[in-house]
C-alpha cells in the first residue's frame, strides 16, 4: 500500500486487499476539486481488478450516504460542503417515495430507506447526490429540522410482533408502534380508528413508537377524514382560551360604538349569499345619480373594531390565515360568536361596517370612491336563487316579499343588474378571462352518505355580487398604493415561458396563434372565445388554467393578470381572510386619522405567512373532497358510467363521470385491444393497428374497476366509445344509488374576489 491513509491500519484489517478509507478519498477529491474514478485510481497507483471494484463500491457508499457527489458520465465525483446542504419539506407519497420540495431549485427525490426517518411534513435539510435514470437529483436527509405534527390519525392492527397504528396516506410508509397495555388500557380493537402521540421517532432500522391516547368512533367516516387532515395539515381546529374570552366580552354594538361612524341604517342595503351559507360579511347597494351614473355602496363587516392588533383572537386569526372550506363542515378564522354574530350582516340588527363608497360612471368608469366606518341595519337577507328568479321574473310568487315588497330593496336590485351590465362589458374590453369550468358540491343523506353531486350553477345574481366585490378591491387598491398603506395585495403574475411555450404548442390544434412568450390576456380570452362551445371545452379550459401562475400575497402591487387588473387586493372577506383584516386596519387608521398599528410582524412575513396558509386550506379540502369521492365510489365497483374523457396522457384516459362530476383513469392497458400511440400535439392515443382515436372530448361508457384509498385513485374499464347521440339516447346513472354509504360536505360559495 502506497498511499498515506490515516485509516491505513483499520482497513488492512478489515479487508485482505485494502483500498484507500473514505477520509483518504474524500481528502483527494477535495484537492482534485472534483475527480473520477480512474483519476482516483491513478492517484492510488490501483490496477488490481478486484480493488477497482472495491473503489467504484466505496464510492457509490460515499454517494449514497451524501459525503460526495456524483454528476456527468463519465461520474465525476465531488465533495460534498456546507454550501450544498439546502432546506425543505418533505413530500410524502403512498408509494414510499418522497420528494423534499425545494423554493427555488429542483426538488429531491428520496428513495424510500430515506423515508424511514420522516413523515410528511417534515422539515429537513438535505444534499443533493446524485442524477438517477429519469433526471431526478436524488436527496439524502442529513438532519430532521423541525416535526410537522407529533400527533396522528390511524387504524390499530396487530402481526406477529404487536401492535401497531397504521396511517393513512401520505404517511402509509410510517407505522407507528404501540404496546400492549397502552391498547388494552384503553380497550381498542383491533380495527379501530385512533389517536397516537409519537414517543420516539423513526430511525433506518426501527418505526416510530407512540402512545394511543384517544380510540375514535368509526360511525361517521366523513368526520374521521376530517380530522386526520387538520392534523395532518396542521390546521388549528380550536381556539386559545384567551382569544375564546376575548370574543365571549363583546355585545351588541352600543351607542358609543356607534358615535363618529356614518349613519347608514335606512339605506337598502341587503346581504345576497347562497341558500347554506351561515355568515354574511358583505351588503350592498345601488342608486342611479344625475346623468345617468351609479352610486355604489359595498359594506363589509368591520372585523377590525372587534380583532384587535395583537391581541389574543389576532394571534390566533393571524396563526390560521384563512378559514377552512370542507364539504359539510368549516374551519372558521374566527369564532362563530364574531364570524356568525357580531360580524355577520344578520337583517333587522344592527352592524358595525367599513363601507366603499363607490361613483361609477354610465360608460362603467370609477369616477371616484371613499371608504367610511359605518352602521347598517341589513334590510334582507336574499339569496342567489331568489334574485336570479327575481331578475328572470319579478313576479315569481317564490321571490320573498323582503325583496319585491320594499320598493327601496327592489329599487337597489334593480339598479345593481343595470350595473352589473356595464362593468360586465367593461370586463370584456379587459380581457378578464372566463373559463368554462364546472364546481361541484356535495349533497348528504340524513345518515351523512352523499345523496348526489352536483354542480354548482353561477347565475346574474353570484356575477352581480362578484362584480361588486371587485370593484371595492380595486378601489382599496388604489387607495392603499396612493397612500403607501402597509397592506397585502393580492398578486397574480403572468404565465412564464415555459408555460406558455406549452400553451404555444397546444393551440396549433384549433389552428390559434399563441405567442411562445409573454401572452396577454387577450391571447388566452381568444382561445377561450373560440373552444367555448366544443364539447371539450372544459378539458380545454382546465389546461389553459394550469399554465396560470398561483395567485399570492405580497407587500409589493404587480396587479392580477386572470382579472386584468393594474392593482388588486383583498378587501370583502376579513371574516375569513386575514389579508383583508389587515387592509380593513390601515385604511381605518388612515380615514379616521389614527396611527397605523404596529404589528408583532413584518409585511413581508405576512405575505407569506397568508399565502402558505391559503394553499394549505386548499389542499386540506381537495383532500377531503377526493377522500370522499373515492370512498363513495367503493360501493360501485363493477358499475358502468357514462364519462367524458377530459385528459389524454401516454399512460392512459383520465375520465369524468358526466352524472357524478367524479374523475378516474382508464390505464393505456384497458382502453382497447390495439397497440396506442401518444400523440401529444394531438392530445389523443391512436390505435396503429385497428386505428382507433381517443382523444378529448370523447364520450365514453366505463366500468369502475377500483378504487386505492392510499393514492385517492379511481380506475376504471373502458366499456365503450359513444356517440353524442347515443349518449343522449343512454338512460343517466343515477347520482345516488340506493346503497348504504357515508360522506358529507358543504362548501361556502366562494363569492368574494
Amino acid at each position: 500500500m502506497t498511499w498515506n491513509d490515516p485509516n491505513a491500519s483499520a482497513e488492512a484489517q478489515r479487508y485482505v486487499n485494502p483500498i484507500p478509507s473514505r477520509e483518504l478519498i474524500l481528502r483527494t477529491i477535495m484537492e482534485f476539486g472534483e475527480a473520477t474514478h480512474q483519476h482516483l485510481a491513478n492517484a492510488f497507483s490501483i490496477d488490481d481488478a478486484d480493488q477497482l471494484e472495491a473503489l467504484a463500491n466505496r464510492l457509490k457508499a460515499m454517494v449514497r450516504d451524501g459525503q460526495i457527489n456524483r454528476e456527468g458520465r463519465p461520474s465525476r465525483f465531488r465533495a460534498v460542503t456546507q454550501q450544498d446542504v439546502v432546506s425543505g419539506v418533505v413530500a410524502a407519497h403512498a408509494k414510499g417515495f418522497g420528494f423534499v420540495v425545494l423554493d427555488d431549485m429542483p426538488d429531491l427525490f428520496l428513495h424510500e430507506k430515506q423515508m424511514r426517518w420522516v413523515f410528511n411534513g417534515d422539515k429537513v435539510n438535505a444534499v443533493g447526490t446524485s442524477i438517477d435514470s429519469r433526471g431526478r437529483t436524488e436527496g439524502r436527509i442529513v438532519e430532521i429540522a423541525e416535526r410537522h405534527q407529533d400527533q396522528f390519525i390511524g387504524t390499530l392492527t396487530r402481526d406477529d410482533e404487536g401492535y401497531c397504528v397504521e396511517l393513512g396516506s401520505p404517511n402509509n410508509h410510517q407505522p407507528i408502534t404501540v404496546t400492549d397495555e397502552n391498547v388494552q388500557a384503553l380497550d381498542a380493537k383491533q380495527g379501530a380508528p385512533v389517536k397516537v402521540d409519537v414517543i420516539d421517532w423513526p430511525n433506518q432500522h426501527e418505526f416510530a413508537t407512540g402512545k394511543i391516547t384517544e380510540v375514535l368512533s368509526d360511525e361517521n367516516d366523513r368526520e374521521l377524514i376530517i380530522e386526520t387532515t387538520l392534523l395532518n395539515y396542521d390546521i388549528p381546529s380550536e381556539f386559545s382560551p384567551a382569544a375564546l374570552k376575548q370574543a365571549n366580552a363583546y355585545k351588541e354594538p352600543s351607542e358609543k360604538e356607534i358615535k363618529g361612524r356614518t349613519d347608514l341604517r335606512d339605506v337598502a342595503l341587503v346581504t345576497i349569499d347562497g341558500e347554506d351559507a351561515r355568515d354574511f360579511d358583505d351588503a350592498v347597494f345601488a342608486e342611479k345619480r344625475a346623468g345617468g351614473n351609479y352610486r355604489v355602496l359595498v359594506a363589509i363587516a368591520d372585523v377590525s373594531h372587534y380583532v384587535t392588533p395583537n391581541s389574543p383572537l389576532d394571534k390566533d386569526a393571524y396563526e390560521r390565515g384563512t378559514s377552512v372550506y370542507f364539504p359539510h363542515r368549516v374551519i372558521p378564522m374566527l369564532p362563530e360568536v364574531l364570524s356568525n354574530g357580531l360580524c355577520s350582516l344578520n337583517p333587522d340588527v344592527d352592524r358595525l361596517c367599513m363601507v366603499a363608497d363607490i361613483k361609477v360612471s354610465r360608460a362603467g368608469n370609477v369616477t371616484g370612491y371613499e371608504f367610511y366606518p359605518a352602521v347598517i341595519h341589513s334590510q334582507a337577507r336574499l339569496t342567489y336563487n331568489q334574485v336570479n328568479t327575481y331578475l328572470e321574473n319579478p313576479k315569481d310568487d317564490s321571490v320573498p316579499t323582503s325583496l319585491t315588497g320594499n320598493k327601496d330593496v327592489k329599487k337597489s336590485i334593480d339598479t345593481l343588474n343595470q350595473l352589473y351590465e356595464l362593468l360586465l362589458k367593461k370586463r370584456e374590453q379587459r380581457n378578464a378571462m372566463e373559463f368554462e369550468t364546472v364546481e361541484t358540491y356535495i349533497k348528504f343523506n340524513e345518515k351523512g352518505g352523499i345523496a348526489a353531486i352536483l354542480p354548482r350553477t353561477r347565475g346574474d345574481a353570484q356575477k352581480l355580487i362578484e362584480e361588486c366585490m371587485l370593484l371595492a378591491n380595486t378601489c382599496a387598491a388604489n387607495f392603499s398604493l396612493k397612500n403607501e398603506l402597509p397592506v397585502l395585495y393580492r398578486n397574480h403574475d403572468k404565465p412564464d415561458n415555459e408555460k406558455s411555450m406549452r400553451i404555444h404548442e397546444y393551440a396549433k390544434n384549433f389552428g390559434l396563434p399563441f405567442p411562445e412568450e409573454s401572452p396577454t390576456q387577450a391571447d388566452y380570452q381568444r382561445i377561450i372565445e373560440s373552444t367555448k362551445d366544443r364539447p371539450d371545452a372544459i378539458s380545454i379550459h382546465s389546461m389553459l388554467l394550469r399554465s396560470m401562475m398561483q395567485a399570492n400575497y405580497s407587500p409589493d402591487n404587480i396587479g392580477h393578470f386572470g382579472l386584468a387588473y393594474d392593482e388588486y387586493s383583498h378587501f370583502t372577506s376579513p371574516i375569513r381572510r386575514y389579508p383583508d383584516l389587515m387592509l380593513h386596519r390601515a385604511i381605518k387608521a388612515k380615514v379616521t386619522n389614527s396611527k397605523q398599528p404596529v404589528m408583532d410582524f413584518s409585511l413581508d412575513e405576512a405575505g407569506t405567512q397568508t399565502s402558505d396558509t391559503e394553499r394549505r386550506a386548499e389542499k386540506a379540502s381537495r383532500y377531503v373532497e377526493s377522500w370522499l369521492k373515492c370512498h363513495y365510489m367503493k360501493d360501485h365497483v363493477g358499475e358502468d358510467f357514462n364519462g367524458v374523457v377530459t385528459t389524454v396522457t401516454s399512460f392512459g384516459l383520465f375520465v369524468t363521470l358526466t352524472e357524478l362530476y367524479i374523475d378516474g383513469l382508464v390505464h393505456i392497458s384497458n382502453v382497447g385491444d390495439d397497440f396506442f400511440v401518444y400523440d401529444e400535439r394531438q392530445q389523443q392515443l391512436i390505435g396503429k393497428d385497428k386505428n382507433s382515436v381517443f382523444g378529448l372530448g370523447d364520450l365514453v361508457k366505463v366500468k369502475v374497476a377500483g378504487v386505492n384509498m392510499d393514492l385517492l385513485q379511481i380506475d376504471f374499464d373502458l366499456t365503450a366509445k359513444l356517440k353524442s347521440s347515443e349518449m343522449n339516447q343512454t338512460e343517466p346513472e343515477s347520482s345516488a344509488p340506493k346503497k348504504k354509504r357515508r360522506r358529507s360536505n358543504n362548501k361556502k360559495d366562494n363569492k368574494k374576489g
